[in-house]
């Protein structure tokens, strides 16, 4: 099964991103009869991080989506608050041009494939880094499992705290500990496009 690489032009405008994701969480911790200290206490979340997600004034990263998702005992895609159900043998779900979850940070745009698909071993997504240096990011992302990326167009330099910078080239991947600390930065002036398979530890 080939997936299409989805265009920009489809995603909404990242206000508009935040502000669709804060009221789903506050509207899921409401229904729960949360506070955003619980919150806070159950994902490890600071609470001023929760309330800025809430009022659509952050968009978290990957990994702190994760620890979210997991704290709320929620599968990652139903965060966003779509439709979906679980992965059934002998399914086969195909993505079609545009069909995606996106989600952007300042240093990287990515799109969540299969976002109806909800319990999936593997999180598959494609994405744009952003990010030209290191020093665009605060702490190194990590999470628990195994990551696989593949360079779609442009350069990709993959930084981990164990390890030298790598760059990749078009038609290269990596496969690394998604719970050492990592992060991709774009090298050259088009920015970098990316598949990226996750399987969470």
């Amino acid at each position: 099964m080939t997936v299409a690489d989805p265009p920009l032009a489809t995603a909404e405008p990242a206000d508009s991103q935040r502000d669709d994701f804060g009221r789903r969480l506050r509207d899921t911790r409401k229904a729960r009869g949360l506070t955003l200290s619980d919150v806070a206490q159950m994902t490890g979340l600071a609470v001023s991080t929760v309330s800025k997600v809430e009022r659509g004034l952050m968009a978290l990263t990957f990994d702190r989506l994760l620890q979210l998702a997991r704290g709320l005992d929620m599968d990652l895609p139903a965060l966003f608050g779509r439709e979906g159900t679980s992965f059934q043998r002998d399914s086969l779900t195909v993505a079609r041009l545009g069909e995606f979850q996106p989600q952007e940070t300042p240093t990287y745009f990515y799109e969540l494939l299969f976002p109806e698909v909800w319990n999936k071993a593997m999180t598959p997504m494609t994405g744009t880094v952003k990010a030209r240096s290191r020093l665009e990011f605060g702490e190194m992302i990590r999470h628990a499992g195994q990551e696989f990326v593949f360079v779609l167009s442009g350069r990709l330099t993959i930084h981990t705290e164990k390890h030298a910078p790598v760059s990749l080239g078009p038609g290269e991947s990596a496969y690394l500990d998604s719970g050492m600390g990592h992060v991709y930065t774009t090298a050259g002036d088009e920015d970098a496009r990316i598949l990226v398979v996750c399987l969470p530890g």
